[in-house]
């Protein structure tokens, strides 16, 4: 990831009912996460008020961009 990007991932919100940032699903996914229960487990998101409806479309995005090798697997694993 550039400076630029990393800069920018930790200031924009990754889940905003949990207050996490996108720098810490980011970092989840670049040590090993590999669908959206992990990346929940590991920083907490998921189970604020919206349960997920917010925060699980952005880390399929990144899951998708980080992780091309599971784009295919990209399925909501709950």
């Amino acid at each position: 990831m550039e400076a630029n990007e990393q800069t920018m991932a930790r200031l924009k919100a990754g889940c905003i009912c949990k207050g996490v940032k996108l720098i810490r699903l980011i970092e989840a996914i670049e040590n090993g996460a590999t669908t959206f229960a992990q990346v929940a487990a590991v920083t907490g998101i998921g189970d604020g008020p919206c349960k997920g409806k917010r925060c699980e479309a952005k880390v399929m995005e990144l899951l998708a961009r980080h992780r091309p090798d599971l784009c295919s697997s990209c399925d909501r694993d709950r």
